[in-house]
Formats: structure tokens, sequence, C-alpha cells
């Protein structure tokens, strides 16, 4: 019987991958494994996990392998333990998605090294393949290669798969220069209440798109008289803003000056990747930006994506909230220095490497070492600002931390409508936190956790936030359907357990 249900399954898969037209090498190459294990797979001759299925489901876009025999993934977490030793940031999920799209703008073959491997980026692979652009993972699944077609096919769009990011926004800026006439699906991704695209039409006026909203689709018509006759002036200084305008400005054909221009570090790796593809950027870091466009990209370009700050961030986190001693390798120091700034005030002990640079030769790397530390509750609120403040992303991290921190601390999301109120679900694993509206919160601690089961928040930082509290927690929790996580960390779970966690992964039948 058992025999039988591995061939029913390896049937399956043969049939979703012929389907997509792939080899057994191209799947073997996005599974990162060998073509000898999927053909035996194929053939009903080897045993097969529900991760395994899932995997395969998700690389092959098949509804029947991935979903007819796996739920969605939970986490079970034994908590109170420490971590140890060291753990590596992975490359900055912002800035792949970024560069995803931005490889629409070149003609040419695109290489990406060490792509982060998350659902984000695979939404954005799976919409990417349904116009007609060729995506496959090389080099032992560490590096992807992007290949665009002559001509994109936006009526074909998995449009189930644009609405599951947000990332679906940046198409616009790309776009505009290769098609008259188009149509996109609305942005999707974490809940985190009403955020307008209208700071994105205002820029992109300025190029000639018209975007017309109805029926859950962005209606956008270019006109190609339309050019920008004087510099374009953020009405936000947000980072996909920002980036939709760089796209937009990189194949006008002229000089383009954009003001109140975020310089975080996803936007900053944007720019690093636009001269790679030829175009001149002035300014990169600061918050005016000298777009050089050129009208035709055809180059065959190697970047290296630079380290996510927001995951540094996490680690960070995760070692002040279990009381451990933890290097994080391969920190981008210059985005996360504010917020250092402010744990050294409350008390952190840790010490830094010397600086490096990272693959990109441009951004600036530390190993940080974090040890135990009886931490005071700042006297100023932690709010967020644009870079060089403190990161939009990290202000999550700090209700965990203050939360073992002596005293109160007031905590002022003003960004995001609903996040602050997701932060609450900590008083679920012991915390006191006190709601005073939609975006303030005030933490009380120190605090004894407590293990719970608990649903995932369903936005990505408070998400992982849980999880860090369950981490501290004696005893078993468990978080449900953790897809949010899995949205922004590439094997998070299993990379914790390499440092002292005790995290498994399971799901329902």
């Amino acid at each position: 019987m058992a025999d039988d249900y591995l061939v029913r399954i390896g049937k399956l898969i043969r049939d979703a991958r012929q389907h997509r037209g792939w080899t057994q090498s191209q799947l073997a190459e996005a599974l990162g494994t060998s073509q000898s294990a999927v053909n035996r797979i194929e053939r009903g001759n080897q045993n097969i996990s529900l991760e395994m299925i899932a995997r395969i489901g998700e690389a092959l876009d098949s509804e029947i392998v991935s979903l007819g025999y796996a739920g969605p993934m939970h986490l079970r977490v034994v908590g109170g333990r420490r971590l140890s030793g060291a753990i590596d940031v992975k490359t900055s999920k912002n800035a792949c998605v970024a560069l995803l799209c931005a490889s629409l703008l070149n003609e040419g073959r695109t290489v990406l090294r060490r792509v982060a491997r998350i659902e984000e980026v695979y939404r954005l692979l799976e919409v990417l393949g349904s116009i007609g652009v060729r995506t496959r993972w090389i080099n032992d699944g560490v590096d992807l290669e992007i290949v665009p077609s002559a001509e994109l096919d936006l009526a074909a769009i998995d449009a189930d798969a644009a609405r599951r990011t947000r990332s679906i926004i940046m198409f616009l800026g790309p776009l505009l220069h290769r098609m008259d006439h188009f149509k996109l699906p609305y942005a999707g991704g974490c809940d985190l209440g009403t955020r307008t695209v209208e700071p994105h039409m205002i820029a992109l006026r300025r190029f000639g798109l018209d975007i017309a909203a109805t029926e859950g689709l962005y209606h956008a018509q270019v006109d190609r008289a339309v050019s920008p006759d004087r510099p374009i002036v953020l009405t936000e200084r947000g980072d996909t803003v920002t980036e939709n305008a760089l796209l937009a400005a990189a194949r006008h054909d002229g000089i383009t000056v954009i003001r109140n221009a975020s310089s975080n570090y996803m936007v900053q790796d944007l720019c690093f990747f636009l001269e790679a593809l030829g175009v001149k950027v002035d300014g990169i870091g600061t918050t005016t930006l000298t777009v050089h466009g050129v009208p035709t990209i055809d180059v065959d370009v190697d970047y290296s994506p630079s380290e996510d700050p927001v995951e540094a961030m996490s680690l960070v986190a995760a070692a002040v909230v279990t009381e451990s001693e933890l290097t994080v390798r391969r920190v981008p120091i210059e985005f996360l220095e504010i917020e250092l700034a402010v744990l050294e005030e409350m008390g952190l002990d840790h010490d830094r490497t010397p600086e490096y640079f990272a693959d990109n030769g441009r951004t600036r790397l530390v190993d940080l070492t974090v040890r135990p530390s009886k931490l005071e509750a700042p006297i100023d609120k932690i709010h967020p600002m644009p870079f060089p403040g403190l990161n939009i992303d990290n202000v999550p991290f700090f209700a965990a931390i203050a939360a073992v921190a002596q005293g109160q601390t007031l905590i002022h999301d003003w960004v995001y409508d609903n996040r602050a109120i997701y932060l609450t679900d900590l008083n679920r694993l012991g915390g006191r936190l006190q709601l005073l509206d939609p975006h303030r919160v005030l933490v009380e601690g120190p605090t004894r956790w407590r293990a719970a089961e608990m649903m995932c928040p369903p936005a990505l930082r408070p998400a992982v936030v849980v999880l860090l509290a369950m981490m501290a927690a004696e005893g078993t929790s468990v978080l449900r359907n953790v897809y949010v996580i899995n949205r922004g960390y590439e094997d998070l779970a299993e990379r914790l357990n390499l440092i002292g966690a005790q995290i498994e992964t399971f799901r329902d039948i």
C-alpha cells in the first residue's frame, strides 16, 4: 500500500513537472537536490516527506501536489533554551524583490547571487514566469538567473501570486517602458492597514503613466509624449516609492532628479544594481538622486545584493530575549547604528569587529557579538524615522526587547495602522503591553514569559516577535500558520535550531 502511494505521488509530480515544461534536472536545481533523486521520486522509489511534497508543489506551482497533501505550516517551539555560537545574516529580502522587478529593465541575462529563498521571492518568480520571463536557480540553488523574453504577456499574469505580494507595485516603473497599456492586480502582502499607492502615482505620472484602479486591477496607460521637465519631488519618502521612481528613470532618455528620496538599504542596493546595468546614479545614500537614464539596457550582469539589516535586528533581538551570548555575522552596520545606540543606552553588552565590505563591494558589514545584559527601559520613546533614523521594520523587535527590560517603554509605531495592535499578542505569552491607541503601545518589563498556542499575526515582523517570545518562554508553544514568516525569512526555524533553539515545523494532514 505504501509503495502504491509513493508511485501515485510520483506520477502527480511527474505530470506537474511536464505540465510546467521542466526537465528533471531543472526541478532538481529548484529543490537543491540531484536529478537522480527526482527520478527516484517520480518512479515511486524514494520515501518523501510532506515537507518535500510542499516544496515540490511550490516549485512547480502545482495546487494538487502542495495543498492536496500539506496544509499550512506551523511551528512547535520548546522554549527556555539559550542560544550560542554564530549565525550569518542572509541577503536582504527587500533588496532581492526590488532587483527582481528591476531585472525587467534588462534585455540581457541577469544573475543575482545568494538570493533569499523566501515566499515573497517565490511569488514574484511565479509572476515573472507567467508573463514570459525565464528564471532558474543555479549553482546548487544558491543563485538566480533571469532571462526576459522579447515580448511580455501581461494577459497571462498569475493574478493569485501577484495579489500575495506588495512588491508587484514595483512592476509599474519598468513596464511603462515596455508597453503602452497593461493591467496589474492590486498589491497584497501583510495586513498593515490602509497604505495608499498615490505617492507612486504622483511620481510615475511624470513619466506619462496614468492609472485607473477598478475591479481589483490597475489599468495603466502610457503617454510617450510626457517626460519629467523638472525635479520629481516625492510626497512620501518611502522605499518602494523611491524604487519605482528609480525604475522609471533608469530607461528614461535623459536626466531625472528625484528629491525627498529614501536612502534606505534596499534603495542603495537598487542604485548599485542600476549602475551595473550602465545607469549612472548620483547622490546614492542621500535624499536627492540624479539618474542618467539610458533608453536601452541589454547587458549580461552579475550582482550580489547585500545582507538584510532587519534580519540582523531579528537575530540580535533573539539573543537579547533569550538572554544568550550570540555572534551575528555579516551585519550591515550602516543600517543598524541607531538601533544599537538605543540598545547601548538600555545597557546592552556587545562588541563588534572592524568593518569589512559586502560582496557588492559597497555596503559596510561587521560581526556583532551580543551577551546577556540587564536592560533598563529607554528614557525616550521608541519610534521610527526614515533612514538614517531607526528603521520602521525594526520597531516591533523593540517590543520584545522592552518586555525583558526593567521599567516602562513607550513604542510609537506611527507608520502603520494595525501593527501596534498585533504587538499586544505578546500578552498571550505573559507580556504586559497596554495599547494606548492604534499606533502606541506601552510595554512593562521585565516579563516572565509563559508558553501558549496561538495563530500567527498576519504581519511579518510582529509574527517573528511572537516567535522570539516563544523561544524565551519555558515549556512548549505552538505558532500556527507561519506563511507570513516564510514570506520574509529563509529557513528561519532550521537556522535558529543550529544555534540552540528547539523548533519543529509540522503541518496538519
